[in-house]
Parts: C-alpha cells; structure tokens; sequence
C-alpha cells in the first residue's frame, strides 16, 4: 500500500508537499485543478517499470495498446517556469508480502526519483533514491551520463560509471550490484519490492466502452481489466465459466450485490449461446431478465468499477477516475460502502478522484456510524492558486463533520433554499397584490 505521496515540478504540482495515503483516499475539486495529475505520477512509474526495454529512464508514452497514459514531451510534464529544470515524483510504501512459508513479514520504504532532460532532449534519471528499513541507496547523474553509487549515509560513492545508469528508474543495474558486494542482495530486494508496489497498481479512467450485446469468448482468463474496463467482461466470464482460485470465484456474487445495494439490479449472470463461443451478460431485476445492452448506461459504467473491486489480487492499489459516472444518487453513495468494505476485507487500497458530493456524504455518515476510522480514509481538496495546484486535506472528527471545507464547492443548498423561500414569498405578494387590484 502506497502512505504517502509527493510531487515537485510535475505539471501543476510545484510542491505537493507529503500527502498522507490510507487504505482509502478521496480527491476532491474543480475541473483542471491538478486531481488526476496525483494518480497520473503513479501511472508514469508503472508504464516505466513494465516498458519492455530495461535501459529506458523513463516511458512518456505514446503506444495506444500498451502504455496508460500519454504524457506527450517532457516540457509538457515539467511545472512552467521550474528551476531546476527537473520534476520529481516520490512514495512511501508498506504492506505485507507473502512468502513461500506461511508467516508473513512487513515490508516499507521510500521510493524517490528525478528526472531531467539530457542534451538530445530525452528524459534522464537524474537521481533516484531506495530507501528500506535498514539500508538505503542512490544513484547520481554527473557528467556525461556516468552515475555515482552511494549507499546509506556514505560521504564518497563506492564508484562512478556509465554502466551504473539506473534500469527503468527503480533498480540498479548488474555492474552496480556486483559493485556494491553484499549490499547489492539488499538493493536488488529493495528494488523488486519498489516494482511489485507499482506492479501492482490497477487503473480505470472517466471514459468507459459502452456494452455490447454479446462477446466472443475463447475461455481465456484475462490480464489488466484495461483503462476503459473492457477487460472487466473477459472476468465475469471467466469468474462463471473457469474454476480456480486465481481467477476470482466471486465476483459476480460480490458484483450483484452491490448492484443490489445501489437499486440498479437484483444480480448479474453469464450465459453462453448456444454452444458457440460467443455469450452475453443479463441483468436481472422486478422479474425482468434484459441484456446488459437494454438497460440503463449506469450499470455498465459501473460494473468495471465493481469487477476490479473483486478482480485485483490483495494488497493491490486501485486508481479510479469519476467513478460514480452515469450513476444515481442513491448508487454513487454505495460506492463510498464499497471502497470502505473492500478495503477492509481484501486488504485493496482506493485512491479516488470524484466530483461526487453523494460519495462525499455517505462517506462522512459511515464515519459518524464508526465504519470508518481517520485513519483509514483520507480526504483531500485540490483548488488553483495562480498555476500552480495547492493540496488541502479536510479535516474530519469522529463524526464526518469537516471543519475546514472550502466555501460552496458542492453548492450553497442551504442559500439555494433560502432563495426558494425569498421567491416564493415574493410570488404570494405579488398574487395578493393582484387579485387586490382586481377586487377593487
């Protein structure tokens, strides 16, 4: 699980300063504000680590198919006006990592990098730092492209070369491993810790692919559920059809019942036609059996949000953009229950942009019902202050109530009424007035 978080000089984020991660984590705010820039970090790092070239300093982007995000040049990444010219992008991380043996043993650290721009105009490791619990170790740009290696608090690096150059940001390479002796088992460990943490990172974006009215399915078991969701189909299926205890067993019972909650279905079902390999999802509800196709936009839109709920192994972290899109009220607030419940049950973080105020509420209510410690949700407010973007976490007590809320973000319902009121007075006054006239 990621707990903290910070960026210096990446796009809108002069300075993040740290920004406490829980298991779940809410960013709210206007449009343009720097929100999706927060997980977008995370994302850089991941489409790095798993870019199949090991000498690349860092992935910006641009393969439709394989890449999360295209982040365009690195000018377009760097903070306008940034001096240095380098932007920087740093964790904190602790979780459990099972073993081979049933016990199971805390992992934590620090993940630091920066980045800057060489003469050729690519994007360099500058400096990236891993720190573990008992050893920490760096890796420095100096002239012309050689990297100087240092380990813990030493003044003087143990030595400097081209070849030490850093693989994919994260790990040391060969020659800086055989280098550093016996330290090198705990830098090559710390560096495969680092990488399961991004690994294990799962994204949905704001736009999801509208349903189809069936699929043709080869009875494969899929990977990444993808950034419009498309995948999450491949997962009910194989979750109804394929049995085995990777493959999640119970997602579409976990899917149905929170469909059931938000009042949009009683459950979910596969069923393959004929004996073709083509099949269809139905949604059952008053009765009525219709296909995935036939019904309201809103289910399909949230159900990737709730496959990849149940379809992440535990201990993942979940990147959610505009998750209550297309959805009621009532169905944007039981998606406060079930990153709470989730999060508790599969050991799943959530870190969540919304623009959603019934999330929001439900989420203070199962604070006040003590479903949900401080501790374990995080909520925070992104707003604008010139260029650059400012973080404020709200501050909740044990009861939701938040005591530093900035002014008329969700609306002002209570002047919103008060001017109801004014106009219909007004209106009664004018109607007396009238009829008065009309008597006289």
């Amino acid at each position: 699980m990621f707990t903290s978080l910070r960026l210096k000089n990446f796009k809108a984020w002069r300075d993040s300063g740290e920004m406490p991660l829980a298991p779940v984590t809410l960013l709210l705010g206007s449009n343009s504000t720097g929100k999706s820039s927060l997980i977008q970090s995370l994302l850089l790092l991941k489409q790095t680590i798993t870019s199949p070239d090991r000498s690349i300093h860092l992935n910006l982007g641009g393969d439709e198919v394989n890449d999360y995000f295209n982040f365009g040049h690195f000018n377009d990444v760097l903070t306008q006006d940034a001096t240095p010219r380098q932007f920087e992008i740093s964790f904190e991380f602790g979780q459990p990592i099972r073993r081979r043996r049933p016990a199971e043993i805390a992992r934590s650290g620090k993940f630091s990098v920066t980045y800057a721009m060489n003469s050729s105009g690519a994007a360099v490791t500058q400096e990236c730092c891993l720190e573990g619990k008992n050893r920490s170790f760096r890796a420095v740009r100096r002239d012309r492209g050689a990297y100087s290696i240092y380990v813990g608090d030493e003044g003087q690096p143990r030595d400097k070369s081209r070849t030490f150059a850093p693989e994919r940001s994260i790990a040391l390479p060969s020659e800086a491993i055989q280098l550093l002796g016996l330290d090198g088992d705990a830098a090559q460990d710390l560096s495969l810790t680092i990488r399961r943490e991004l690994e294990n990172i799962a994204y949905l974006g704001p736009l999801r692919r509208k349903p189809e009215r069936d699929y043709v399915w080869n009875k494969t078991r899929p990977g990444d559920l993808g950034v419009d969701g498309f995948g999450s189909i491949n997962a009910l299926f194989s979750s109804a059809f394929i049995k085995g205890k990777d493959v999640g067993e119970d997602i579409i019972a976990g899917v149905s019942k929170y469909l059931a909650r938000m009042g949009v279905a009683e459950r979910l079902e596969v069923r393959q036609l004929g004996h073709s390999t083509r099949y269809e999802i139905v949604v059952h509800r008053d009765g009525v059996v219709a296909n995935l196709r036939d019904v309201g936009i809103g289910i399909s839109q949230v159900l990737p949000v709730l496959t990849l709920a149940y379809y992440v192994p535990a201990g993942s972290t979940i990147l959610l953009e505009e998750p209550e899109i297309h959805l009621h009220p009532l169905a944007q607030s039981v998606l406060a229950e079930l990153f709470v419940e989730i999060s508790k049950e599969r050991k799943v973080q959530f870190i969540v942009e919304t623009h959603s105020e019934h999330l929001f509420r439900r989420m203070q209510t199962l604070m006040a019902k003590g479903k949900v410690t401080l501790n374990n949700c995080a909520m925070y407010f992104v707003e604008r202050n010139g260029a650059d973007a400012k973080l404020l976490k709200l501050e909740a007590n044990e009861y939701g109530a938040i005591s530093n809320w900035p002014p008329k973000f969700f609306g002002d319902a209570l002047g919103e009424s008060r001017l109801q009121a004014e106009l219909a007075i007004k209106y009664q006054k004018e109607m007396r007035m009238k009829n008065a006239n009309l008597l006289g």
